[in-house]
């Protein structure tokens, strides 16, 4: 199960991500980038309560990334121990800007 929470004022977005981002859910998070994307000059994804991260939610980060490099900065921020593993062993932390 994935909770999404957002809070989008003018050019910045803030999407916070609780419970798990996988096959099964990763299509609702990818939706409601798509439909908010555009136009953001800030992408900020929480991952505070994010407790797992599939290929599936990692393939959603990459294809935001690549969008949100031609019209601003993306940001993935409160990453716990489990979830940066994963960014370090895929490279991820060489792609995301992780705070």
């Amino acid at each position: 199960m994935l909770n999404i929470a957002k809070n989008i004022e003018g050019k910045k977005a803030e999407i916070i991500l609780e419970g798990r981002l996988d096959t099964v859910t990763a299509p609702e998070l990818e939706t409601l980038l798509k439909e908010h994307i555009d136009g953001l000059e800030e992408l900020v994804l929480n991952f505070e309560n994010l407790d797992y991260i599939s290929s599936a939610g990692l393939r959603i980060l990459l294809s935001s990334q690549k969008k949100m490099n031609r019209q601003g900065e993306m940001k993935v921020v409160n990453v716990n121990e489990t979830i940066m593993e994963i960014f370090e062993v895929t490279g991820f932390t060489d792609i995301l800007t992780i705070e």
